[in-house]
């Protein structure tokens, strides 16, 4: 008889991670602000690598990696590893980047000495907020399971296949029935 489990919502931790750190990973390379005077079009714009020397990168690579093993293992240090790597990651962005949006400022361009311009957020700020903020959530989740738990978020692989039928009869062991004289024999003998 086979066992047939339901489907339970932390089974979709592995993949909540992986989007997380897919969306940290993309928010790195796209740009966080274009400095927009008022009423102008935008004089220049930085990329989120520029802003944090592409740590965060590392720490969706990181996050990945711990949550295979994790998973793998159930290292219950492994999911403690994925939640730090969401905190740490919503941390840059508290402290780095949120205190700077909207910001109103002197900007020395090349084609406009002091121009005053406003850091206005582009998508990779708003990336960089939602796989942060995920990946700390669903780390901060994944870490609340048991080892057992962990375990049990494997993939499945395809069924077990039904071993083939060896067409040949079984073998029986066809001993010789002890007669009555080896009865009688191994009854008599001392010991």
């Amino acid at each position: 008889m086979t066992e047939r489990r339901g489907f339970r919502v932390e089974q979709l931790l592995p993949f909540a991670v992986l989007a997380a750190a897919a969306l940290l990973f993309a928010s790195e390379l796209m740009t966080t602000f274009e400095f927009t005077p008022p009423g102008a079009e935008a004089l220049a714009s930085q990329s989120a690598g520029d802003r944090h020397a592409y740590a965060q990168i590392v720490l969706a690579v990181f996050a990945v990696v711990a949550m295979v093993i994790a998973v793998s293992s159930g290292s219950k240090p492994a999911a403690m590893a994925v939640a730090a790597c969401g905190v740490i990651a919503l941390l840059i962005f508290l402290l780095l980047d949120l205190p700077d949006a909207g910001n109103v400022g002197t900007l020395d361009d090349s084609r406009q000495t002091f121009a005053t311009a406003e850091a206005v957020p582009q998508a990779g700020f708003w990336l960089q907020l939602i796989g942060a903020l995920g990946l700390a959530i669903c780390g901060a989740a994944l870490a609340t399971l048991t080892p057992e738990q962990l375990q049990g978020l494997r993939p499945r692989g395809r069924k077990a296949r039904p071993r083939r039928r060896d067409p040949r009869p079984p073998v029986v062991d066809q001993a010789e029935p002890m007669g009555d004289e080896v009865r009688a024999a191994a009854k008599s003998k001392p010991g």
